[in-house]
């Protein structure tokens, strides 16, 4: 099931992010010692910020996703963040978690959803691609220490008339 994290809940954020930065240290720009570092402040600071969604089951968390307005278009967001533990892989929760952050971006009147994701990541990268996102040819490259991996921008156009991506 997804929730929305609240405020008040910045401790379970740090939780599900440590566990994704430790499992996925390549699919990230932050590192475990940048998060360890961040005091509860600045996680509930983040729960006010961005819309966080969360796969629970049980008392479980087993994947995250969160939006972003774009820093340089005022018609489109991002989608950041995401992850799935790598036990629930391959069960579709990927999918509804990508899902709620293009609902999230077209109740907030966006026309386009962005996101980065590694190149080496084929996984995620025919998971947005099933979702209508597409390469947009714009390329980058994490910060360091992660500096020799690339990243693609993908893209998804909201303004369709059906309910879901293009």
């Amino acid at each position: 099931m997804i929730e929305r994290l609240r405020p008040g809940e910045g401790t379970r954020l740090r939780a599900i992010r440590l566990r994704a930065l430790g499992d996925a240290p390549e699919a990230f720009a932050s590192t475990v010692g940048d998060a360890e570092a961040r005091g509860l402040a600045d996680w509930e600071a983040q729960v006010a910020a961005l819309p966080t969604f969360v796969w629970r089951e049980g008392d479980a968390d087993l994947g995250m996703v969160r939006g972003a307005p774009h820093d340089g278009d005022v018609e489109a967001g991002y989608l950041i963040s995401m992850w799935v533990a790598p036990g629930a892989r391959g069960r579709g929760i990927g999918a509804a978690l990508v899902g709620e952050v293009v609902a999230w971006a077209r109740g907030a009147g966006l026309r386009r959803l962005v996101l980065d994701v590694g190149v080496h990541n084929i996984a995620a990268r025919r998971l947005y691609e099933r979702q209508g996102f597409v390469a947009t040819g714009a390329t980058g490259a994490l910060p360091p220490p992660r500096a020799h991996l690339s990243e693609i921008e993908m893209a998804v156009d909201l303004c369709v008339a059906d309910s879901g991506p293009t």
